[in-house]
């Protein structure tokens, strides 16, 4: 049966009526809540910055809490209320909900606005229907600023939920809890197939690292000023992108599209730029040179296709004449980022130092003998492509299974929520 198909069974010929979420529940807007009011244990505290990054749909415990003395000033979150961020730098964070199920009061602060549902509406409902085009469509119309993106208690109120029975109290929340325990199952088998996922790129991560450590085999950990030299690239924005043009690598591509080895470029540059860029040559390594975080400094990505690409002056190729993947898997082990984060400048924006990362050493096997050096490396990258297909591959494996879940989830759970309105709750 299709989701539409057992609404309609579910509904059993009863109409739903779109209710503004100000008559539905309670908005309570925060006050105040800096991270520096934050203490390794006490009240717990659901700050707003933490929904969109920490908190799934629901969340039985808080990641931070307060003093005592600071949870008086702040506004009480009981078990089932959902706290929903009103700010953020982006649309799809603002409005971003948390179910609160712990066993104890929560506080919260500024930034986000606590919906304690009435009896007719159930919390879980209301959270699952947040992710829908249709409640994004209307926060869209709402949100205001450009820079931050403010989202206030008193817009949120006049949305509209779909409440099915709104005449019989009681089964229209059975109606409500249906519908979420049909969308718990997919988002439960989804958490699953995550959870193994996980497993297995920690398994994989453990192996490639003990692979490449060659512990008690011809090696010698080289540094790579030996191994091969830095090209550094030249700068181009996203105003220089176009649909057809010159093969390109921005560095922030490379820790958000790319895995460890590409064949074909996510962007284009306009092709009059050709003679101010610089290039990757096939069988390069392009390392990223900036970036937020440690880890994604020095990323590297294995350029296999049958042309040059321009790189990004926030980005490196790296030249060499080994196996273009062993290099680009032997970047991501614990021992090359444990070397390379001695060269990476502190601050807000993290920086390869490039003259430092020179230093930096990778193994090379049978150093004496170029010929079979080459032959094991093509056999552990053979190793190494079969754990990599599994745990990134988007058309094999779990992710793609993971994939293929979430479409699914997301069709029914917008089938499920898409209640059609009557001709004047439409006008």
């Amino acid at each position: 049966m299709s989701a539409a198909g057992f609404l309609e069974r579910l509904l059993g010929g009863v109409e739903a009526v779109w209710v503004p979420l100000g008559e539905l529940a309670e908005l309570v807007r925060g006050n105040g809540l800096p991270k520096s009011d934050f203490v390794e244990s006490g009240v717990p505290a659901i700050h707003y910055g933490q929904i969109y990054t920490y908190y799934g749909l629901e969340t039985h415990s808080t990641v931070s809490f307060v003093s005592e003395k600071t949870a008086q000033a702040l506004k009480k979150v009981n078990p089932g209320d959902i706290v929903i961020t009103n700010t953020s730098e982006n649309l799809d964070d603002v409005g971003t909900p948390v179910l609160y199920l712990g066993k104890e009061p929560a506080v919260t602060g500024g930034h986000a606005t606590i919906i304690k549902p009435s009896p007719h509406l159930s919390g879980k409902y209301f959270v699952y229907f947040t992710q829908t085009p249709t409640f994004f469509a209307e926060k869209r119309k709402l949100a205001r600023g450009a820079k931050v993106i403010d989202f206030s208690a008193k817009d949120l109120a006049t949305i509209e939920i779909p409440i099915p029975c709104p005449d019989d109290p009681e089964r229209s929340l059975a109606i409500q809890r249906e519908i979420v325990r049909i969308l718990d199952t997919f988002t439960e088998l989804t958490a699953e197939l995550t959870a193994e996922l996980t497993a297995r790129k920690k398994q994989y991560n453990h192996y490639r690292d003990r692979l490449l450590s060659f512990e008690g085999g011809d090696v010698e950990w080289k540094p790579l000023d030996e191994i091969g030299e830095f090209i550094r690239g030249k700068r181009f924005t996203k105003a220089d992108y176009v649909d057809e043009g010159i093969g390109a690598i921005h560095y922030g591509e490379i820790y958000t599209h790319y895995g460890v080895f590409a064949h074909k470029t996510l962007s284009k540059v306009r092709s009059d730029m050709a003679a101010s860029l610089r290039y990757a040559e096939p069988n390069d390594v392009v390392i990223t040179g900036v970036s937020e975080t440690i880890e994604d400094v020095g990323k590297a990505v294995a350029w296999l296709g049958e042309e040059k690409v321009a790189i990004h002056d926030d980005s490196y190729a790296f030249r060499h004449n080994m196996n273009p993947k062993f290099i680009a898997y032997a970047m991501q082990t614990d021992a090359f980022h444990d070397q390379k984060a001695k060269y990476v400048s502190s601050g807000k924006i993290k920086r390869l130092l490039i003259d430092g990362v020179k230093n930096v050493r990778l193994p090379v096997p049978y150093p004496d003998d170029p010929a079979k050096s080459l032959e094991e490396q093509t056999r552990i990258v053979a190793i190494l492509d079969k754990f990599d297909a599994l745990t990134t591959s988007i058309s094999e494996g779990l992710p793609r299974e993971i994939e293929l879940r979430e479409k699914q989830y997301a069709y029914y759970r917008d089938q499920l929520l898409s209640f059609p309105k009557s001709d004047a709750e439409a006008a």
